[in-house]
């Protein structure tokens, strides 16, 4: 029997859901809605570059929540804690060795937010962009559990629901929603490093993760 696009873990009805941007949000919220799944939606996204840039993708995440009533966390922006994060990394390509602890800063912080609140499940918003590597995600979502887990008790455990959100339909709802929502859509991953031109090498890689 063909396995679904999306598999839900069995036991789950509420899920932190790290948001990088409100169309990236959007047919994952609609879905888990759909779904019996209630979303908390964080937006942590240090990397964002510059502040105006991050203010426009916070205030269309809020506004996004808001018009689905759902509950909205606002991560704290620091953007010199995220530089230090990297550093070292700044000339690495897209996809590579700086993504990967991007995507670990972000989620850890994402995997912690869902703990303290009592939530089980966390996933993120990153696994739904075509510009992404799947597989570094995945690493950095695993890596963010084991590290808190690691740092709680046995009755407090987070989860990360590793999953391709680009899979179901949901790339193309996206887009969808994006229209109808009237959403901002950025032209670029955030932070500054992202602004260069992406090489023929990551839209040939792209296609491995489709």
């Amino acid at each position: 029997m063909k396995q679904p696009a999306i598999q839900k873990p069995e036991d789950i009805s509420e899920v932190l859901l790290h948001a990088c941007c409100a169309p990236c949000s959007s047919a994952i919220v609609e879905w888990m809605m759909a779904n019996g799944i209630r979303p908390v939606i964080y937006y942590f996204n240090p990397n964002i570059w510059p502040r105006e840039e991050y203010e426009i993708r916070k205030q269309e995440s809020k506004r996004h929540a808001e018009s689905l009533r759902l509950r909205w966390i606002d991560g704290d922006y620091n953007h010199e804690e995220w530089l230090g994060g990297v550093c070292g990394l700044e000339s690495e390509p897209e996809r590579g060795r700086r993504c990967e602890r991007c995507f670990t800063l972000r989620l850890i912080a994402a995997a912690k937010q869902a703990q303290a609140l009592g939530i089980k499940y966390f996933t993120t918003t990153l696994a739904s962009s075509r510009w992404k590597n799947l597989d570094q995600i995945n690493q950095a979502g695993l890596a963010a559990e084991q590290m808190v887990n690691a740092q709680c008790s046995m009755f407090n455990e987070v989860k990360f629901w590793a999953q391709n959100w680009r899979k179901g339909g949901l790339y193309e709802r996206r887009n969808q929603l994006l229209k109808e929502y009237q959403f901002y859509n950025q032209q670029y991953c955030g932070c500054e490093f992202s602004m260069r031109p992406k090489s023929t090498e990551i839209k040939e890689n792209v296609k491995n993760d489709e």
